[in-house]
């Protein structure tokens, strides 16, 4: 039986200073941010009478952005690949804890591809970040924090 949903304790609020990121197996610890988002595909749908636009599911896609502290060129690579036409696919892992939380959650990005990548930006005073975004074909959940009341 599902549980009594309470006021959580402000303490199980999970902050993103304990997040991590893998880049093709290679832990990146100067993430500053990192998103992946789902993306449903509708078709609208009307039926005779009916005054309301239903849709229906036609697909999904997904799309992933990372901001990485500028340490050294870690988009050559990429970018050199990007440019000769070679489109190499990615394998990218976040996880996210938070030890007053007790909970992981870890999601890996499968057949992940780069739509853009910083060859290079700055702004005077300020720390230099590069950012990556780009798509993704399929996901899995590695980890998950469970929900007391479900």
């Amino acid at each position: 039986m599902a549980g009594e949903r309470k006021l959580p304790a402000v303490g199980k609020v999970i902050s993103g200073t304990h997040g991590y990121f893998w880049w093709n197996n290679s832990i990146c610890y100067e993430i500053t941010s990192f998103e992946a988002k789902i993306k449903t595909n509708r078709e609208t749908i009307n039926f005779s009478g009916q005054m309301w636009d239903d849709s229906k599911l036609m697909g999904v896609s997904g799309t992933w952005t990372a901001k990485i502290k500028k340490i050294y060129s870690r988009g050559k690579t990429y970018s050199e690949k990007l440019s000769a036409g070679i489109d190499e696919r990615l394998s990218l892992i976040s996880k996210l804890e938070d030890p007053d939380n007790g909970g992981t959650e870890r999601v890996q990005l499968m057949s992940c591809w780069l739509d853009e990548l910083t060859l290079q930006a700055f702004e005077n005073g300020k720390i230099t970040e590069d950012e990556f975004s780009g798509g993704f074909v399929g996901f899995k959940y590695l980890d998950t924090i469970a929900d007391p009341c479900v």
